[in-house]
């Protein structure tokens, strides 16, 4: 009986020191900073970016319209494991929003986006597309192939800044090339740089 109320009674003490879980306020978030990347460090290189393009005219078409862009690779040379369609989920919506560019869906870095482009030709030349309405489906050279092409690459620095402290170094690397003729049209290094304890973990 002894051994029960003792194994209750921790486990009520344990109950009550554990942290509570609470919501980010990520438009105006004042917690601490951490050594890895977090959400505030993509939305910070992403809004760079974006500021970089728009501002720099490379994106205005001559004659008028929108530019036809699509992602290619994006590397990650950190030592975390990052999804590089986080920083450039943004960077695309806000170039679409610009009304300067339009994304395709049709080809990409990690290939086709939405890979129900070419689901639905495989239907068309298959038997099961006999079972369709043909106008429904897409034509033979509907496609519309990407002018534009924005790549680049994360890297990771780690530097040891005194006995006690490290400094970690990001380098955020963008490029669009034009891919008629390989000419790059614009390119941008955004930095964040982050600096603390030799005890605290980058990755």
């Amino acid at each position: 009986m002894r051994t029960k109320i003792i194994i209750t009674l921790a486990g009520l003490l344990l109950a009550g020191c554990a942290t509570k879980t609470v919501n980010i306020d990520v438009i105006n978030d004042d917690g601490k900073a951490v050594m890895a990347l977090d959400y505030r460090d993509f939305d910070q290189a992403a809004s760079e970016m974006i500021q970089s393009m728009i501002g720099s005219g490379a994106l205005k078409k001559p004659g008028g319209g929108r530019y036809v862009m699509t992602t290619g690779r994006v590397t990650n040379d950190t030592m975390q494991r990052i999804d590089t369609d986080q920083l450039m989920a943004k960077i695309e919506e806000e170039l679409m929003n610009s009304g300067m560019v339009v994304m395709t869906s049709a080809v990409g870095g990690k290939g086709a986006p939405d890979e129900m482009i070419y689901e639905m030709r495989d239907i068309r030349d298959s038997a099961t597309g006999d079972e369709f309405k043909q106008e429904t489906l897409a034509g033979r050279r509907t496609l519309i192939a990407p002018e534009l092409s924005i790549s680049g690459k994360i890297i990771q620095r780690n530097i040891r800044y005194d006995n006690n402290r490290q400094q970690v170094e990001y380098y955020f690397q963008l490029r669009i090339t034009d891919l008629t003729t390989g000419l790059r049209f614009w390119q941008k290094e955004s930095i964040i740089g982050k600096r603390g304890s030799n005890r605290s973990v980058a990755w």
